[in-house]
């Protein structure tokens, strides 16, 4: 995912879903000089970590 697609998720007020390797996550935020995203598992909410922007895709239409 690339990190303006990542920012509209975060902006939007309606619920995206989003997967990092197959598991569904929330995103919190992105670094774009890393090109990395804080987020957390949506089963683990307190298990919150960096994942590279390329992890992440949306999942439906």
């Amino acid at each position: 995912m690339d990190s303006n697609r990542a920012q509209e998720i975060i902006d939007s007020f309606a619920m995206i879903n989003v997967k990092y390797h197959g598991i569904p996550v929330y995103i919190q935020g992105i670094n774009e000089d890393s090109e990395t995203a804080t987020v957390f598992p949506l089963d683990e909410m307190d298990h919150e970590q960096q994942v590279d922007l390329e992890g992440l895709f949306e999942d439906g239409p």
